[in-house]
């Protein structure tokens, strides 16, 4: 299949990677010539607009860092020609991987009524990428998800379609909340272990071991402290935390004791 691809970054670049390697037609935006070169190298048509992604693509997967970025993509004017939207043909799937606010997905969705919308935020890194085994978490229709799951299935697995739109983004926001807690109670779990007389390198190495263990008590270990790991991660878990205080905040909600563990990650670097 023709895919599109927007945002060909540090998850984008091993996404379209897979994508070529599966056999798909892979047009990639890249605005500068070494990038252009780069992605030619790995077997993608590179491509200057957008227009020039959307154009005949069966699916379009937009990959970038933040929901600002996905705004601009999807639905800002450009001078080099038609938008994303207006260039994709009727009945193609837009697929959006940025975790933002479920109203970025439903905003774009209200801005067409010839493309499908699906918001799928991932869950991994670039090591999930390339075994194939990168969590997707599908909010939308269940037909057009159908219909690219032969393409998500490059580097996803498993591809959990978890509700109708802004639910991806949903689960996606819960998760990175419950994992930045995780961290948190880590920094915590140190502390005490510190007052024990325990070294935090000879807890770390421990506590995956037993009924501690996390995805996060085992990204943590692997790096020797959880202020490390913390530091490592704080650039998007930050965003992300931010985004989902502020969705929470507009349903007149809160993140209750998750927030409270939030607050004890070292030097409070998601604050």
């Amino acid at each position: 299949m023709r895919v599109g691809f927007v945002g060909a970054g540090r998850m984008g670049r091993p996404m379209v990677e897979r994508l070529v390697a599966a056999g798909h037609e892979v047009r990639v935006l890249g605005r500068a010539p070494q990038a252009r070169d780069s992605l030619r190298a790995v077997g993608a048509v590179p491509v200057e607009t957008v227009a020039e992604v959307g154009a005949d693509a069966a699916a379009v997967c937009v990959c970038v860092f933040n929901d600002t970025q996905v705004k601009e993509v999807c639905l800002g004017a450009q001078s080099d020609g038609p938008s994303l939207l207006d260039a994709m043909p009727p009945g193609a799937v837009l697929v959006l991987h940025t975790t933002g606010s479920p109203a970025t997905a439903a905003a774009i969705a209200a801005a067409t009524d010839k493309i499908w919308v699906l918001d799928c935020p991932v869950s991994g890194g670039p090591h999930d990428i390339a075994a194939g085994k990168l969590t997707l978490l599908m909010g939308g229709a269940a037909e057009p998800m159908e219909r690219v799951r032969p393409i998500l299935q490059a580097y996803g697995d498993p591809i959990l379609h978890v509700g109708p739109l802004g639910a991806g983004q949903a689960v996606k926001l819960v998760n990175n909340a419950v994992f930045a807690a995780n961290i948190g109670l880590l920094a915590e779990a140190v502390r005490l272990g510190e007052t024990f007389g325990v070294a935090e390198d000879l807890l770390l190495s421990a506590l995956p071991h037993g009924s501690a263990a996390s995805r996060a008590l085992s990204a943590a270990a692997s790096r020797g402290s959880v202020s490390g790991f913390a530091a490592a991660v704080a650039e998007f878990l930050g965003k992300d935390i931010a985004v989902v205080r502020s969705v929470a905040a507009e349903l007149g909600a809160d993140l209750g004791v998750l927030d409270q563990a939030i607050g004890k990650l070292p030097g409070a670097q998601l604050d």
